[in-house]
Order: structure tokens, then sequence, then C-alpha cells
């Protein structure tokens, strides 16, 4: 279902004010610094605040006024949340046994969302017994197994160690995109979630949409210092590949994600420090497969270093001693070698 909201809403002297749509099947993705409203934004859609004005329509009913539990959204956060009294099946369970299902149905349901998070195996243990990836894994199908029209994501991966995070993202791209009747709202710290996960972005700051847009187009042209900060990031769009990432205009080497699938869209990602820099006459500079040239067209101060920005679209870090060795400036022909070990290809929506 369609969700339109505006809403309006303060809370002691911070005021929020704004307005969104995300068509059935599609993930909008939140992002902003701390204090920016994206909880307000959040427990709005929940029902958790109470807006002084707001229109929340998802498909053909209004949400605003409505309780909690009348409005067919489910939410899944950080912290798994699970009842450490019941087991998994019985976890998940619960939100279609508390919509009146007998607790045989809400068992059958339970196991077959279990199935589809791959944690069945996991039915009769406790939280307690599980580790924080299978315990967000059945979190996943706790969310789901009501069958909400609209599922709120809140920094989902964000308590995850880095060998269980991709697996839950991966794990996330499968469900949402196997539906398309349901909207998600995606709220995240990490670039990467959105990429995965989000068809479109919405940035706030001090509780304003300041940008919004495909996700891609968002994060590789950042319009704000903070949407700049969070990428931090060199990100080139194509399509995965077995070596890499295919563009238009090149093929560019790097590891594929274990989530990345070959001829869906993609992004390389790969950070300004992993950019060296050479004067344009020397050639093919060492080992690396990545070759770009390119012209410089900004030099600045970056904490330690200097970020040399380049018509390519791509940055670089290097030391100050380095740019004075180089003698590079805005206008300076270069070349880019990036090392293929420091690029990794993840998935990204389509747009």
């Amino acid at each position: 279902m369609m969700l339109r909201a505006e809403i309006a809403l303060t809370r002691g002297t911070f005021d929020l004010a704004v307005e969104f749509e995300v068509p059935a099947g599609t993930v909008l993705a939140i992002l902003g610094p701390n204090g920016s409203g994206k909880s307000s934004l959040l427990g709005s859609l929940s029902g958790l605040f109470r807006p002084q004005r707001a229109t929340i329509r998802l498909g053909d009913r209004d949400l605003h006024g409505l309780p909690p539990h009348d409005r067919s959204v489910g939410l899944l956060s950080q912290d798994p949340l699970l009842f450490p009294h019941l087991s998994v099946v019985d976890n998940v369970a619960f939100s279609p046994r508390s919509k009146g299902a007998s607790r045989g149905k809400s068992r059958r349901i339970a196991r077959r969302w279990l199935t589809e998070v791959d944690a069945a195996e996991f039915a009769d243990r406790k939280p307690r017994q599980l580790s924080g990836g299978q315990a967000q894994r059945v979190a996943v199908a706790r969310a789901l197994a009501g069958e909400p029209d609209l599922l709120l994501l809140d920094e989902p991966l964000a308590a995850l160690d880095v060998d269980s995070a991709p697996a839950i993202r991966g794990l996330l791209r499968r469900v949402l995109s196997n539906n398309d009747n349901r909207a998600t709202v995606l709220v995240t710290h990490d670039p990467l979630d959105a990429l995965a996960l989000a068809d479109r972005v919405l940035v706030l700051a001090e509780g304003r949409a300041v940008e919004r847009g495909p996700t891609r187009e968002v994060l590789a042209a950042p319009r704000t210092a903070f949407t700049a900060r969070i990428a931090g990031l060199n990100l080139i769009p194509g399509i995965a590949v077995a070596e890499g990432l295919q563009t238009e205009e090149r093929l560019v080497a790097g590891l594929l994600a274990d989530d990345t699938a070959l001829g869906e869209p993609a992004v390389a990602v790969f950070a300004p420090s992993a950019v060296a820099v050479y004067p344009a006459e020397d050639g093919h500079p060492g080992s690396p497969r990545n070759t770009i040239a390119t012209v410089v067209t900004t030099i600045e101060p970056h904490g330690p270093v200097i970020r040399l920005r380049t018509e390519a679209g791509l940055s670089a870090d290097l030391t100050p001693a380095a740019v004075a060795d180089l003698r590079l400036e805005p206008g300076t022909p270069v070349r880019l070698s990036i090392k293929a070990t420091t690029v990794t290809v993840h998935p990204a929506s389509g747009q």
C-alpha cells in the first residue's frame, strides 16, 4: 500500500515538519545526524508519538489517531527485543496470535517465516541460546509474521558484528523485494544499508528534509555536508560481474560482497584513502588494475590529510607533503590507481 505522510510534531524545543511518499513495494531510507528527527518520524508512523498535525495515509486508511495495534505496522529495531520466556517459534507466533489467529495457525505461520529467514532450526530454542545474528533473523520473521502493510526498520544492522551484518542485509533485501504491496521505511546511519535496501533516500537535518531522491544519486552526489560525510566513500554505480563492476565506460575490478548477485545493479565502494595519485605522464603506474585518467578539480583540507576531488567524480586522500611533491592544483591532469583488493562491490536497488 502507498504511504503518504505529512507530519508536524513538537517535542520540547524540537520541531519536525516533513512530508514524503513511499509507493507500495518500495523502501525509503531516512538518513540524518543525531537529533535530526529520525526517531520522531518513526514514532509518528508507529503511533508511539502523537503529532500536533499529521496526515498519515496507508492506502485508503488514515493512521493518524489510531493506536499502534490497529495500524498494521511492523517494527524491527537494532535490538531484537525477543520475549526471553518464549521459544523462538512462539516469539514469531506472537504477532498473528495477537491478531486473533488460533495457536495452531499462529505457529504454522511462524514456522513458515522462520523457514523464509533460514532460522527454522532454532524454532524450539529460547532467545538466550541464539547469537546476535540468529536473534535478528528471528526478529525479522516476527516483524513480518503479522503481514504488516507498513514495515519500519530502525537501524536493524547497527548492533550486529561484521560477520553477521552482510547476511542479515542480504536477507532483508530478499524479503523486501518479495512483496509488492508493503511500504517500508528504513532509518540507518550506514550508506551501505541504504544502497542495498532502499529505492529512495530522505535526508533530515533539524527536523526538515534537506535532500531526497534515488539512493545512488543522493549518495553519489551529496548536496549537504552531512550526506557527504556519511557517504565518505567513492561510489561507482554499474552492474555486478564476476570481475567486479561493469559501467558504460569501464570495468572496475573489485571483490564482490557475499550478497551481490551477478547481472544486478551494484555499486563499487572504496575509500578515498585507497586511491593513489600519479602524474598523468607516468602512464600506467604499479600493479593496480583500476587506473583512471582525470583532472583535479578541488583540493581541500580533510582532517590530517588533503582531499583531492576530480572530474571523474572520485576523491583521493593524500598527505600535504604528497600534494606538494606532485605539485597538484585544480586543473592538474593526473592518473588515479585503485587496487582491486580495496574495492568492494555491493548490491544496490535498481532505480
